[in-house]
């Protein structure tokens, strides 16, 4: 058995949030204090997760790294339910401490965007990394790592701003892609034992997650577009 690992409006949690009564952040979240709660949150979230990926990799060490067999096994039945666990298992200590600065820099960063909003894109580019490793991995295989969420996360921060049209959150895309753009090579099949399938399905799930959460933006946009249209002549 072979291990394989590497690095709409409705469907946006911030605003049902907000249509709920249930405001995610004060209301003017470019104010100082609201800004400084949300990277405390954003901070702490992701440290939080981190502590998660090594407290699991040292159960996994005790226990001979037999929990590994809970990642993704393509194409069988069980192999399903590693869709679930296998973004917070890693192959060894060397894997996870390769994964963890790019997970604290991307995680910090998407959880910026919104908290509600991180953690729903982080959700979809799980499921569907998940998905295209069962469907797409060799056969034998087992899938883990979480650099899967950070090809999703990285390109849903650079797809975002695009699809949002926001200055300053295409500033952050241009500046996350020249900080990290080189990795996306990941998602081409080359080196023995690194998940390109997951790099790839992440890498995917992202920009899906930038077009899903961008929803609100986009059809604010398209509204201004047709009000200037209407009233020109």
């Amino acid at each position: 058995m072979a291990v394989t690992a590497g690095m709409g409006s409705s469907f946006d949690p911030d605003r049902i949030a907000a249509l709920r009564g249930k405001s995610v952040l004060p209301r003017r979240p470019g104010s100082s204090p609201a800004l400084k709660l949300l990277w405390q949150r954003a901070i702490g979230l992701t440290f939080v997760f981190v502590a998660l990926l090594y407290g699991v990799e040292g159960v996994d060490e005790l226990t001979d790294y037999r929990l590994n067999n809970a990642g993704v096994h393509p194409r069988t039945l069980g192999g399903l339910e590693g869709i679930a666990f296998a973004p917070l298992l890693h192959a060894n200590w060397a894997h996870l401490i390769g994964n963890t600065l790019p997970v604290l820099v991307l995680g910090v960063l998407t959880l910026l965007t919104g908290i509600g909003r991180g953690i729903a894109a982080t959700a979809i580019i799980w499921v569907l990394s998940g998905l295209g490793q069962w469907l797409t991995g060799d056969t034998g295989s087992v899938h883990l790592g979480a650099s899967v969420l950070v090809f999703g996360w990285l390109t849903y921060l650079i797809s975002r701003g695009w699809f949002a049209r926001r200055p300053w959150q295409i500033l952050l895309g241009v500046g996350v892609g020249l900080l990290y753009g080189s990795i996306l090579w990941g998602v081409l099949p080359g080196q023995t034992g690194i998940s390109w399938q997951g790099h790839l399905f992440g890498a995917v799930g992202g920009v899906i997650a930038g077009w899903v959460l961008s929803g609100d933006e986009r059809r604010h946009r398209r509204g201004d577009n047709v009000g200037r249209l209407a009233s020109s002549g």
